[in-house]
């Protein structure tokens, strides 16, 4: 379960996001549901290669003033990545919103320069909550400027977001006598998202990701250095519809990479570092 309500700043700008694009009807909208699957994931302290079943439902959407991204993740892991006192795998769920602000949409006439086809202000959150002994409650919010870059299909985004992230410790902590809530420092994050459909032969594709890097955030729980922080998941698909039964962005299936450094800020210990290849399912509706 997420409890938004233990961020009640961040309850508040998820509320003004959203209504501020329910205001107005959709010009376009894309909805998925996904899939995907790897056997090399890693938790940090946890010298294991984790397997992980990943559900994730996401929805994008434009109107008059501009766009709307939401994306929730529900991961399973087997027993290499327990749940507090138990055997079995942990659940995590992880929430993602953004929303945009396009400055040509705003104004009439789109803020252009070389291969930049407009400028948006971003803002959102990230949510997680898991049952593992660690029992992390994430709350981050970002805002900053996005360059959206003009392709002939697909989009390039890439964004400077000023970042603040509080969390929560579980039994992990409370074992060590430390305070289990933590207001990390403010940092920078620079983040790359996109999506490009191509033609390879009489295949239809698309090579699809993101890309975070965040600034080191001060002191962890235990009084140690954070790091500066890597993560990259992209996939490579095929339109399996247009293929079978000539419905073109319907099912996509196809391979996945997942590249994190210093995961959550740590570093110097095990499981800090993955590098996971994972099979992918989309269907879009």
């Amino acid at each position: 379960m997420i409890h938004v309500r233990m961020f009640p700043l961040g309850a508040g700008l998820a509320l003004a996001l959203a209504l501020g694009g329910q205001a107005q009807a959709a010009t376009w909208s894309d909805t998925s549901i996904g899939y995907r699957y790897g056997s090399d994931f890693t938790e940090p302290n946890n010298p294991d290669d984790v397997s992980k079943h990943i559900l994730n439902l996401s929805h994008a959407s434009g109107y008059s003033r501009g766009q709307n991204f939401f994306s929730l993740d529900l991961l399973q892991s087997d027993g290499n990545d327990p749940a507090a006192g138990s055997d079995s795998g942990a659940t995590e769920a992880y929430l993602v919103y953004r929303h945009q602000l396009h400055y040509g949409k705003l104004f009439g006439e789109p803020l252009a320069f070389g291969p930049v086809g407009d400028v948006a202000l971003t803002g959102g959150f990230d949510l997680n909550t898991k049952n593992s002994a660690f029992a992390p409650r994430k709350r981050q919010l970002v805002l900053g400027p996005t360059l959206k870059f003009d392709l002939p299909r697909g989009f390039l985004d890439v964004s400077l977001f000023f970042s603040r992230e509080w969390n929560h410790c579980g039994q992990v902590c409370d074992s060590a006598g430390v305070d289990n809530r933590i207001s990390f420092d403010p940092y920078y994050q620079l983040n790359i998202a996109w999506s490009v459909p191509f033609d390879a032969g009489a295949l239809p594709m698309k090579f699809q990701g993101f890309y975070n890097i965040n600034g080191s955030k001060g002191e962890d729980y235990f009084g140690n250095d954070t790091a500066t922080e890597q993560l990259l998941r992209s996939a490579l698909m095929l339109d399996v519809g247009q293929l079978a039964w000539g419905e073109s962005n319907e099912l996509w299936a196809g391979v996945g990479y997942e590249y994190w450094r210093n995961k959550f800020g740590n570093q110097n210990a095990p499981g800090v570092d993955t590098d996971a290849l994972t099979v992918n399912l989309e269907w879009h509706f």
